[in-house]
């Protein structure tokens, strides 16, 4: 069995290049930068179901990001969990700006010329190191590891003057218990005006994934996409933990569980002060693929 660090994470043009509109020019959007939020407010925990790499290069979607995201004001920082991640024990990102990873082969040439310089975050490191260590023990830090593309395809469009803070964070298990305490542990964040951005899919099978525009979705990654739904709404920590019994199809929708687990952080994070769950964007791409973004706060 493999390692956490060992688990490829790797995209092929041939399983998701369908799955995106192709073509696309990545531009900026000549909107003012919104006002810094009060110190006092407290940010939410956002999950974003990131889907095909190409979506940094496609202004509709990524635009319903962009209008999503404009409602937080500008965050001190921002912290991402990606699906593309896993290492153990916790590790922490770059602390400072460095190359972007293109952990995909086969996509068009534009969508390798995407760059986000976004600055490092020592400050927000040493902060997160303080507050896992009582919890999961020694952090790690990986400091030549640029962004991969779970963080940077969705923050070319949520923070798009790449002027905010980013830090990175890895999986360091599967388990989910394990990952909601990960998740309750980095909670004070909110209140220091950081942003938990916790980025996967609630359904990821790209063998099953269908380019064809007249995709239909099947009942089992609806009904999977609508439990998780049903779950959060009601702020269930223990079905949602349970999810190896719980979820509907598991196996079909995740063959492999990278791209479901960073949503245990996200709701481990917004669980000791939340409200309401809602969903900024809902829907499926490829027929299988969920597009739903998740807010806790």
């Amino acid at each position: 069995m493999r390692t956490p660090e060992q688990r490829p994470t790797g995209l092929s043009r041939r399983t998701l290049l369908g799955v995106a509109a192709a073509g696309a020019a990545l531009s900026r959007v000549g909107e003012a930068a919104p006002e810094p939020a009060p110190a006092s407010r407290r940010m939410p925990v956002a999950f974003v179901g990131h889907g095909s790499p190409m979506t940094a290069l496609d202004s509709v979607k990524g635009g319903e990001w962009q209008r999503w995201a404009s409602a937080w004001g500008t965050p001190k920082a921002i912290l991402v969990v990606s699906a593309h991640w896993e290492a153990a024990p916790g590790t922490l990102g770059a602390v400072r700006t460095l190359p972007l990873i293109y952990d995909f082969s086969g996509f068009p040439r534009p969508l390798y010329a995407v760059t986000y310089a976004a600055p490092g975050a020592p400050a927000l490191a040493e902060r997160v190191k303080g507050l896992l260590q009582p919890v999961v023990g020694n952090v790690r830090h990986a400091l030549a590891r640029g962004l991969d593309h779970g963080a940077w395809v969705p923050l070319v469009w949520m923070a798009r003057d790449a002027a905010v803070p980013v830090l990175q964070l890895s999986l360091p298990s599967q388990d989910g218990p394990a990952l909601v305490k990960l998740g309750q542990a980095l909670a004070p964040l909110r209140d220091e005006g950081v942003v938990i951005l916790a980025s996967g899919n609630l359904t990821h099978n790209l063998g099953r994934v269908d380019g064809r525009a007249n995709a239909v979705t099947p009942a089992w990654a609806r009904d999977h996409d609508a439990w998780l739904a049903d779950v959060l709404q009601r702020r269930d920590l223990d079905a949602l933990a349970d999810f190896r019994r719980r979820a509907p199809a598991l196996e079909m929708n995740h063959p492999t569980l990278e791209h479901l687990t960073p949503l245990f952080v996200a709701a481990g994070a917004a669980s000791k002060a939340w409200s309401a769950t809602s969903f900024p964007l809902t829907g499926f791409e490829g027929g299988s693929l969920s597009r739903r973004c998740v807010e806790l706060t």
